[in-house]
């Protein structure tokens, strides 16, 4: 069953920094009418941290490459190697009213399937081998996707709100071209739901800009924790 009947697809051709590329994310879910898949790129080395994350322990553990707070919760990613995405569902859809650990496992599900048209084998993952580790891709939480080698492949944040859910997940496996990538978003959208489109928003830069200063580029915001 498709997670949403209808979809649009935005392969964002801009790479962006960290502030912004999350700021991006903000703006579509304060925005946006229908469900959103958003794939993209980052300028430049860049991991993020998740809402509740230490941002020293960051630090430590990446010296020397730029770092963002995520408004989702979760793991440090390492985004120098990932395909990373952006799920938004607006309010209104029953996805963004479920429970987290059921639209995690219905999103991971649909991804797992896009995986497997490559020929990547990835299942979910039950909770039993969690480490509890900072480091997003080494503490596999439930519903989190799990390659052939047992290691974990694939993991994600979610933030719910007012204007719905903000789901933003990373596959560590680096896309080997802009063609490669494409495809692996059209096959996600495709698992996603049987009647999705290609859109190309403007995102209002005076927005991001302001986005940016309340949030991902503010010192207060980034070392909160």
């Amino acid at each position: 069953m498709a997670v949403f009947e209808k979809l649009l697809l935005w392969i964002d051709p801009v790479k962006r920094s960290g502030p912004e590329a999350m700021a991006v994310d903000e703006w579509l879910l304060a925005t946006s009418v229908r469900p959103v898949l958003r794939v993209y790129g980052w300028a430049g080395e860049w991991a993020s941290v998740g809402y509740f994350g230490k941002m020293g322990e960051a630090r430590k553990l990446f010296p020397g490459v730029s770092l963002v707070r995520r408004w989702t919760g979760g793991g440090i990613v390492d985004h120098r190697a990932d395909w990373t995405y952006t799920v938004v569902a607006p309010r209104g859809e029953s996805l963004a009213n479920w429970r987290g650990a059921a639209s995690y496992r219905e999103i991971h599900t649909a991804l797992s399937e896009s995986l497997a048209v490559e020929g990547i084998s990835a299942r979910l993952s039950e909770g039993d081998n969690e480490t509890g580790a900072e480091l997003c891709f080494e503490n596999p939480v439930s519903h989190d996707l799990l390659g052939s080698n047992s290691r974990k492949l694939a993991g994600a944040g979610q933030r719910r709100g007012r204007d719905g859910l903000l789901h933003q997940g990373s596959v560590a496996l680096a896309w080997a071209d802009e063609a490669a990538s494409r495809k692996r978003a059209e096959h996600l959208a495709s698992q996603m739901s049987g009647a999705w489109e290609h859109v190309s928003p403007l995102p209002s830069p005076q927005e991001i800009t302001r986005r940016i200063a309340a949030r991902y580029g503010n010192e207060a915001w980034t070392n909160r924790r």
